[in-house]
């Protein structure tokens, strides 16, 4: 099965390590909204934190009550953060064995751009087609999470 890929880029008043800051704080996790039918985030707990953080694991529950684990499989304040979502408790874990979610971060003049890619994994042919479906909601979903904090970065 091929993997799905999207990608969303803004330009925050932030510099990386301030955005990386902002994704340590499992508070700020909240403020994913998701989109239609994709669940925003209710909550996020850190249920292992390592000194390098690699290796870490978030336990996300989502306001429709399924949860989920994110684990940091990359970190590096100055150029790029990367996620391993796994362990979904809900009917997604019939379509996909994981996604993987990476940030990248450039330098510009007074802030920084960021390219937030995310990847999707299907098992199956119905996971190949239910996944081209969410792409589409998790798409319009990071938008708005980056544009909320290319907002916030501007308060």
């Amino acid at each position: 099965m091929s993997p799905i890929k999207i990608e969303v880029n803004n330009f925050v008043n932030l510099s990386p390590v301030d955005i990386c800051s902002r994704i340590l704080d499992t508070n700020e996790w909240k403020n994913f909204e998701g989109y239609f039918f994709l669940p925003g985030i209710e909550k996020a707990e850190f249920e292992k934190r390592t000194d390098s953080l690699f290796g870490s694991r978030i336990k996300v529950t989502n306001k429709d009550g399924s949860t989920h684990i994110e684990e940091i499989i990359e970190w590096d304040e100055n150029r790029k953060v990367a996620f391993r979502f796994q362990e979904f408790d809900s009917q997604l874990k019939k379509f996909t064995s994981h996604f993987i979610e990476e940030w990248y971060f450039t330098l510009s003049g007074s802030g920084t751009a960021i390219s937030r890619i995310m990847i999707m994994y299907p098992k199956n042919n119905y996971g190949s087609i239910l996944l081209k479906l969410i792409s589409i909601l998790m798409k319009k979903a990071l938008k708005k999470n980056l544009e909320q904090l290319k907002q916030d970065s501007t308060k």
